[in-house]
């Protein structure tokens, strides 16, 4: 699984025309969904957003985390984040996982981030072509690919 997430001081989602999902202060994180991933990912990857420390203390150093800033997530399914552009020009998807299961997925990826203490989660719609406005904060853009930061099984 794979995510971008990007601090914000407001960030929403319309499709066709119409607003789906707002957020003001806190994160929109774009993920993407690999055939090879499961609720193991998403559990990982909920977590690790959830408590990520990338707002600013008095101090302005980055460490707080979205619990601690009763920030807001905007999540965004964005299966491009699984293309393969190793060769040629045009970008391979085939690594995606399918739309139903991918799907499942997100959906279970935004409820954990629930369960681990994010007050409010918006969402675009799942498949739709969606319009995104993220008015990114610093800029700070973190990329999170559970298979280089997740711990592996031994």
């Amino acid at each position: 699984m794979i995510a971008l997430v990007q601090r914000s001081q407001e960030a929403g989602v319309c499709v066709d025309g119409k607003i789906v999902g707002k957020i003001d202060r806190g994160i929109a994180v774009f993920v993407g969904v690999f055939e090879s991933d499961s609720e193991k990912e998403c559990d990982f990857l909920a977590r690790k957003i959830a408590n990520l420390r990338i707002f600013t203390d008095e101090n302005d150093k980055m460490n707080l985390s979205l619990i601690d800033t009763d920030g807001q997530a905007l999540v965004i399914s964005n299966f491009t984040l699984c293309a393969d552009a190793k060769k040629g020009n045009r970008p391979s998807y085939v690594a995606a996982k399918q739309p139903d299961e991918a799907n499942r997925l997100y959906e279970y990826f935004c409820k954990k981030l629930l369960e681990n203490g994010v007050k409010k989660v918006e969402r675009g719609v799942f498949g739709a072509h969606m319009m995104v406005s993220v008015n990114n904060d610093g800029p700070i853009s973190v990329l999170l690919d559970t298979e280089k930061i997740m711990p592996k099984a031994r």
